[in-house]
């Protein structure tokens, strides 16, 4: 059996605990791995020698670290397939699904090559009689990426890439389940010039967690997972006296006006609510449809696309909208959430509970579900369930559409589909959620914009990527100076290139 252990000071380092979890492959049900779980004592180890390996890296030109950047991204696109393939065998996504992944990781490695520019300060002449007063943006020290199962490229990148291009030194913590790429991308930009030491891959669960949130070293922390972590993640690490972003869980509505183009909506949905089999933050797992009429032709238009999914393992092929879900207890929670809203008094319109795949029996599979007439008072309207369900509320009216989405604890992202301007301008500027979407079923920003949600959706006051990110990860130092005046004998005539 395949292990997986640790990247620590450039190498792969044996785990000492002998506390091992399972990494499946979700399409067949079986162990593929056992993954190293470290000590907080191992924990540890890796932050004090972080913490030396940093003071050189932090030390370093900027722009000799966003070369390190520009290597990282030209070694990325070489390595695609190996990466998306070892990613969807971990996983479980499509193919294409994977290399997405990756390409909106290095997208933010891409936005980091420009760290130069973002951590230039401000500076004001004259501030006083012979003063001068500048500003610099320095880096924390040593920082930790705590990072989710559902994209094991693309968050790692996203921590990573600010984290490591501002001068920190990072402790990734990727999840359990599906653990290799991230060890692949540590070796990558080793690869590209990074200083051994610098990012350290340390494999555990919540006894590497607490011991992340209680390292003294440690100042800053981001994580990606469900809501209850995420807060007990920024609870905890504020305690400790560290900067913390924590994004959580979403429940995104889309509402649908009735002078949509319902052709475009339906696929959108069926996009947006099913692709990587509902396991993404920024899903769709709600439509509203204003009146009973669009809401009629809407599902009318739904169930012909949800039928004709094609469900299956990533080595199928590229025509497989999506695949199975990542363990088989995420199976067990998502059907239990469907049988619950029949119980409620929902209307299963596409039933995927029996949903069988020859060959793959004991593979992860869930089938497409589409519920019709929901209220917000049932379990699968309240609740997260990043499975392939798409649940249909029936609002009367837009100002009943907007409410519903106003009201719900989690505010990560938001779509409308209308032709209306007024309508698409007031929605965006009403709306209490982080991302919106006009005519956009998914509206996850740019690189060089920045990602992150409102409400239970995300704890903390900056974002992931963007600016945002630099902000996080440095301090700003502001200087007061005043110098003798005086002119100092002899020049250079030569252009020095930067050292």
């Amino acid at each position: 059996m395949r292990e997986i252990h640790h990247w620590i000071d450039g190498q792969e380092v044996k785990g000492t605990s002998g506390r091992f979890a399972d990494v499946y492959n979700p399409a067949t049900g079986e162990v593929q791995a056992k993954l190293s779980l470290a000590t907080k004592q191992e924990l540890d180890a890796a932050v004090d020698s972080a913490a030396k390996a940093q003071l050189a890296w932090g030390a370093t030109n900027p722009q000799r670290r966003a070369r390190v950047m520009m290597k990282f991204v030209e070694l990325l696109n070489r390595d695609m397939d190996k990466l998306a393939e070892a990613l969807s065998s971990e996983h479980g996504k499509t193919l294409p699904d994977a290399k997405g992944d990756v390409q909106r990781g290095l997208e933010v490695i891409e936005f980091c090559i420009g760290a130069p520019h973002l951590l230039k300060g401000e500076f004001t002449d004259s501030a006083g009689p012979g003063i001068d007063m500048y500003s610099m943006r320095q880096p924390l020290g040593v920082v930790a990426g705590i990072t989710p199962f559902n994209f094991p490229a693309m968050i790692p990148l996203w921590k990573m890439g600010p984290a490591l291009s501002a001068g920190n030194a990072m402790i990734l913590k990727p999840s359990e389940r599906d653990p290799s790429v991230p060890m692949m991308l540590a070796k990558l930009l080793q690869e590209a010039g990074l200083p051994d030491g610098v990012l350290q891959v340390v494999n555990g669960d919540k006894d590497s967690v607490d011991a992340i949130l209680d390292n003294p070293v440690i100042q800053a922390v981001g994580f990606v997972g469900s809501t209850p972590i995420a807060q007990y993640i920024y609870e905890r690490a504020a305690q400790n006296g560290k900067r913390a972003q924590c994004f959580g869980g979403a429940k995104n509505h889309m509402i649908i006006m009735p002078d949509a183009d319902l052709d475009q909506a339906a696929d959108a949905l069926v996009g947006a609510g099913y692709g990587a089999a509902g396991e993404r933050c920024m899903a769709i797992s709600v439509a509203v449809p204003v009146g009973e009429k669009t809401a009629d032709a809407l599902i009318e238009k739904l169930v012909p696309r949800i039928e004709k999914l094609k469900v299956g393992p990533y080595t199928a092929g590229n025509d497989v909208d999506y695949g199975p879900v990542v363990t088989g207890a995420a199976k067990e929670n998502i059907l239990r959430l469907v049988q619950s809203g029949i119980d409620q008094g929902a209307e299963l319109v596409v039933d995927g509970r029996d949903f069988n795949l020859q060959g793959y029996e004991d593979g992860f599979f869930v089938g497409p579900h589409l519920f019709d007439r929901v209220t917000p008072d049932m379990e699968i309207y309240k609740k997260e369930i990043f499975g392939p369900v798409l649940s249909t509320v029936r609002a009367s009216s837009y100002e009943e559409a907007i409410k519903l989405a106003l009201d719900h604890e989690y505010g990560n992202g938001t779509a409308i589909y209308t032709r209306d301007g007024d309508t698409a301008r007031d929605f965006a500027n009403r709306i209490n959620i982080g991302m919106v979407g006009i005519n956009v079923p998914i509206p996850v920003p740019l690189a060089y914009h920045t990602f992150g949600g409102w409400k239970k959706s995300g704890f903390g006051d900056l974002n992931q990527h963007g600016p945002d990110a630099f902000r996080f990860y440095t301090r700003t130092k502001t200087v007061t100076a005043r110098w003798p005046s005086g002119i100092k004998e002899g020049g250079e005539f030569n252009f020095k290139a930067m050292d």
